[in-house]
């Protein structure tokens, strides 16, 4: 039988066949203008952010940019991804998580564990903005290569993940976002959650700055009743969903949408990883071999590729 080359061989690497049913939960306040998700991935945080020897601060971060971005791609209207990128001068120089619109989530971290050892020696709890330090912040939605990237960036601002996020959509969107992230290891494992709330147009096509006074009670009275959300609450996996929302809105009578799926998400292959390898000189594929193989991991499922060196390169059969 002929082996199938690595430029043509698309197949994806053995990893977890997992799905999340429910694992967004859109709702909105009747006669209220408000909308939210509730974001639940379950098991498939464990299942995340376990592929990644990282420290448990920076694990914990990941966690919860995986849901704040599995809750906005929920709101993507046609086929391509949300994603989610953090670059500062702390620890952690580099966090990247993405969603598409079917709810493959992934995502790749980069941190420097002898900056991490030195902060947790003086802040046991880091917070995100002692753990990413000065940066930015970017939310970039990519509908396919046939469209341009929307981005937008701002300045990392606030102590939390979730402050970061609320101050993007103040000042990038100028849209009034509501958001609260969780993630904690448990004996079950990594749980993650997110509630996110958007204040949207009323009757007669009012928005957040001229909306009319009672828009604005509702909107602080949806914030209240958020706020009482506590972190065992979200990542008890026997609590469902509707009774949480239950929970928190039931005196604005909260209307659940269609829940959404979440998935385990790498979109690598053999095929992309060798078309990276064939833009390097030969030279260089040569200096990459060890004992004639070049092994490249891939950094969102840490999966382990093998490429045999003649299989490669402008010089490859």
């Amino acid at each position: 039988m002929i082996d199938t080359p690595a430029f043509l061989d698309t197949n994806r690497p053995d990893t977890p066949n997992l799905v999340v049913e429910q694992g967004v939960v859109p709702f909105y306040l009747a006669s209220r203008p408000v909308r939210g998700r509730l974001v639940r991935p379950g098991v498939l945080t464990d299942t995340l952010l376990t592929r990644h020897d990282n420290p448990d601060v920076v694990l914990r971060l990941a966690g919860e940019a995986l849901a704040l971005v599995a809750g906005l791609a929920s709101a993507l209207k046609f086929k391509g991804s949300f994603s989610l990128q953090a670059k500062g001068d702390g620890p952690i120089s580099l966090l990247v998580a993405d969603c598409t619109d079917a709810g493959a989530l992934r995502f790749h971290v980069r941190s420097d564990d002898e900056k991490v050892a030195a902060l947790l020696r003086d802040h046991p709890h880091p917070t995100a903005a002692q753990l990413l330090g000065g940066g930015y912040l970017a939310f970039s939605v990519d509908q396919g290569p046939d469209t341009d990237i929307h981005q937008g960036i701002v300045e990392i601002r606030g102590e939390s993940l979730s402050d970061m996020a609320a101050h993007y959509f103040t000042t990038s969107e100028q849209h009034a976002c509501w958001v609260r992230l969780y993630c904690h290891k448990g004996d079950a494992g990594w749980r993650a959650g997110a509630l996110i709330l958007e204040r949207i147009a009323t009757e007669g096509g009012h928005t957040s700055d001229d909306a009319p006074e009672d828009g604005d009670d509702a909107w602080e009275t949806a914030t209240t009743l958020a706020s009482t959300l506590t972190e065992a609450e979200i990542l008890n996996d026997s609590l469902s969903s509707e009774t949480l929302l239950y929970r928190l809105f039931h005196s604005e009578d909260p209307c659940i949408g269609h829940p959404r799926a979440l998935a385990f998400g790498c979109r690598c292959s053999r095929a992309r990883l060798a078309g990276i390898l064939e833009t390097f000189p030969t030279d260089d594929l040569d200096h990459m071999a060890e004992d004639g193989t070049i092994t490249m991991n891939c950094s969102f499922c840490n999966h382990a590729f093998h490429f045999q060196r003649e299989e490669v390169g402008r010089d490859a059969a």
